[in-house]
């Protein structure tokens, strides 16, 4: 809270004489400029209200919002810090000095406010997430609720930590929309997956999908750390992945309708790197291994070994010889069947394997790999 030269009860039953009214103190130091002295104010004015602000109506509170508006426009920075502290606990704190703090750039100004204050609304808060640094997107995810909307940017905007802090914030609440791209990205994190699949408000389908991709380590830390109530969602939510990945491991597909469709895009010259790009965001896998197949020069059998492999260097191989670019390649990694999920350290050892590799060694290589499939076949 801020402090005073003199107790709060002596300034307020004191005389209110020219010497000692904060307002006329407010005029004196708005007339002399003298930082010091507005500091000296702002003090005194922030102290009365704090000493009285449970016992104000909005009205009361506007006129002590007018005053300080004034005296926060040159003000250091610490003071402003000070003010901060003390008015973001407040209920009836006067709004457009906290809105005015919260659009502070320095952190140790805006960051009481944004953290704690109820007089924010949501959208106060997605106008500074949009606009503000990480720092800003940090103090604002760690709010004691946090809603929908807000949350959208959050996610969309936020750097790891922000992530992180979202994730394990039980106030935080999520759309659908926000749900599944915060879900993406604990797929490639395994703190964050562990975060994240703590929360009994994760829907059960995003739920498989993170136990799906996450590794053994994940899944028994899950279980270990969770109530015996959501260790059985999470032992149900398992067993449904189980059966996923034994339908995706099990017999041969059919590509015979994604030869088709893939095929004629290709004949009217439409197959290109955003198609591989908008098959595996969507998830249509037969598509996405006939389009490979045809850009690499590969069989569709071929393809489909070297996707559902557990390591990664066959995949970047026939990608880099297909002429594809890292990102397109890194999707892909993330988008292959449930069960070869692919660690953070994974994708920057296969980032760095793709970017090291030449397309002409990558094509060497594939012919290599088809012919001894040839001679193979010929012998068996």
């Amino acid at each position: 809270m801020l402090k005073a030269d003199a107790s709060p009860r002596a300034v307020r039953s004191g005389p209110m004489t020219e010497n000692s009214s904060p307002i006329a103190d407010l005029e004196q130091a708005l007339k002399t400029g003298s930082p010091e002295k507005r500091v000296e104010t702002l003090r005194r004015v922030t102290n009365l209200f704090l000493n009285d602000c449970d016992r104000l109506n909005e009205q009361q509170v506007k006129v002590f919002d007018d005053v300080l508006v004034h005296l926060i426009q040159r003000v250091e920075i610490s003071a402003l810090a000070e003010l901060s502290k003390g008015l973001a606990p407040v209920d009836n704190a006067p709004i457009e000095v906290v809105r005015r703090l919260a659009q502070d750039d320095e952190i140790k100004v805006s960051g009481p406010i944004l953290s704690q204050s109820n007089r924010l609304t949501d959208a106060d808060l997605i106008q500074i997430a949009e606009t503000k640094g990480q720092e800003h997107l940090l103090a604002i995810s760690g709010r004691a609720t946090v809603n929908e909307g807000v949350t959208d940017v959050l996610v969309r905007r936020g750097d790891q930590r922000v992530a992180h802090s979202l994730a394990a914030n039980l106030g935080a609440h999520f759309s659908e929309q926000g749900f599944v791209a915060l879900t993406q990205r604990a797929c490639q994190e395994a703190t964050l997956a562990e975060r994240l699949g703590a929360r009994i408000d994760l829907p059960l389908q995003l739920l498989q999908e993170l136990l799906a991709r996450a590794t053994e380590v994940v899944r028994r830390r899950l279980l270990a750390c969770s109530s015996p109530d959501f260790q059985e969602r999470i032992q149900h939510a398992l067993g449904n992945v189980s059966d996923k990945i034994g339908r995706e491991a099990a017999g041969p597909r059919d590509y015979s309708m994604a030869a088709r469709r893939v095929e004629e895009i290709n004949r009217n010259g439409k197959l290109s790197e955003e198609t591989v790009r908008e098959f595996a965001r969507t998830g249509r896998y037969e598509e996405l291994v006939v389009a490979v197949a045809l850009l690499c020069s590969a069989s569709v059998e071929v393809v489909e070994r070297v996707m559902k492999a557990i390591g990664s260097d066959g995949l970047i191989v026939l990608l880099k010889a297909g002429g594809l670019k890292w990102a397109t390649v890194e999707l892909i990694l993330n988008n292959r069947v449930a069960f070869h999920a692919v660690a953070v350290s994974d994708i920057a050892q296969a980032k760095t394997a793709f970017l090291t590799l030449s397309q002409a060694n990558a094509q060497r290589t594939l012919r290599f790999w088809l012919t001894q499939r040839a001679i193979a076949k010929k012998a068996s």
